[in-house]
């Protein structure tokens, strides 16, 4: 999976690269698709949820440009695998989840995958976590039409978000944003497809 499907289209972030080879994708999906966990693609997880393709994964991964001992805040938990790799980065995770049934899913395979660390919590990722803010890093797993503004404010000077942006019935953007001590740079990356976000994000739709 790492060589053919992630190394060969560009990720060559060691550590990420690591991070892709020790996390155990089958453990992170439904016992019934295990079979199916390392292909090139995303799969469902339940509750209208997916996990992304591993490449989506790994490439989001590197654009956040995570350091060992960050704080990352990372919205969607979904299955929990993203949350997995990032702290198998050495990252410190932080993750919301506004599906209960997911995030006491992914909780559980956290644990049971040595990945007791990673803080979660089940709530509405709109608004961020601020009380642990800031963050070094920011990822997003479900798409909103525009990048909260309570997600920008709790990046850390110097700090990258990483989130798809767009229609929730298309095609949208990875965005990346930097923060600097005057303001944010940002730009868009490789067209992506993942799940609306729900919650406020909704209600702020144009």
């Amino acid at each position: 999976m790492v060589r053919e499907q992630i190394e060969a289209r560009g990720v060559s972030d060691p550590r990420v690269l690591e991070s892709m080879r020790r996390v155990r994708r089958h453990r992170f999906v439904p016992a019934a698709l295990a079979d199916s966990a390392y292909d090139d693609r995303p799969l469902p997880i339940g509750e209208g949820q997916t996990i992304s393709q591993p490449y989506i994964v790994a490439w989001m991964s590197q654009l956040a440009e995570v350091e060992p001992g960050e704080k990352v805040l990372e919205v969607g938990t979904g299955s929990g695998y993203q949350a997995a790799v990032l702290a198998a980065m050495g990252a410190r995770v932080w993750s919301i989840e506004i599906v209960e049934p997911l995030a006491r899913t992914a909780r559980a395979a956290l644990d049971a995958e040595g990945f007791s660390s990673v803080q979660t919590r089940v709530g509405d990722g709109y608004r961020g976590w601020p009380e642990q803010a800031p963050f070094d890093a920011i990822v997003v797993t479900a798409a909103p039409p525009e990048i909260p503004r309570p997600l920008l404010d709790q990046l850390a000077v110097g700090g990258v978000l990483v989130a798809p942006v767009g229609p929730t019935d298309g095609v949208q953007q990875l965005v990346v944003v930097r923060r600097t001590p005057t303001g944010y740079e940002r730009r868009t990356d490789i067209p992506v497809r993942f799940v609306p976000m729900t919650g406020e994000a909704e209600q702020r739709s144009p």
